[in-house]
């Protein structure tokens, strides 16, 4: 022991240890490194607004996604709505028509599904036809209005 009461051997870790004193360095280093990149982090505005903007992508990314979720939820209860709503009138409809079907004539019928078919297949020309037909009647009414007020 010395005179002012210290040990005379260099405890581990104490400042007259030289492996102690290289330890306290490199932890000193270590921080020292961990406090700079800290620091460039907040420096960087590029970096900043890069993962602001990564945030906020996906932060829209998600509304989008509940959005869409909620329109097709929507569109499904509207669906299911109007077909609840139309299940009358349509079962009136089709009974109606199965009435009608009940009474019509085969050869009738069979007539009525030549025409569909041929309409079908000529339906180019078939809208030509009304066209011209609409087009004639409206000139024809518009002459017409025009000798009326002569």
């Amino acid at each position: 022991m010395s005179i002012e009461g210290k040990v005379v051997g260099a405890a581990p870790g104490s400042p007259d240890d030289p492996q102690g004193l290289q330890q306290e360095i490199e932890r000193t280093r270590e921080h020292l490194g961990e406090t700079v990149e800290a620091l460039m982090a907040k420096v960087d505005v590029k970096a900043r607004a890069q993962d602001e903007a990564g945030r906020l992508i996906g932060r829209l990314k998600t509304r989008v996604l509940e959005a869409r979720q909620q329109a097709t939820a929507r569109a499904y209860q509207a669906r299911h709505q109007v077909a609840d709503k139309t299940e009358g009138p349509r079962g009136q409809v089709a009974g109606a028509a199965a009435g009608i079907a009940k009474v019509t004539p085969e050869p009738v019928k069979q007539a009525a599904g030549n025409a569909a078919a041929t309409a079908r297949q000529r339906r180019t020309p078939l809208l030509a036809v009304a066209g011209a037909v609409g087009a004639g009647l409206v000139g024809w009414l518009l002459f017409r209005r025009w000798r009326r007020r002569g």
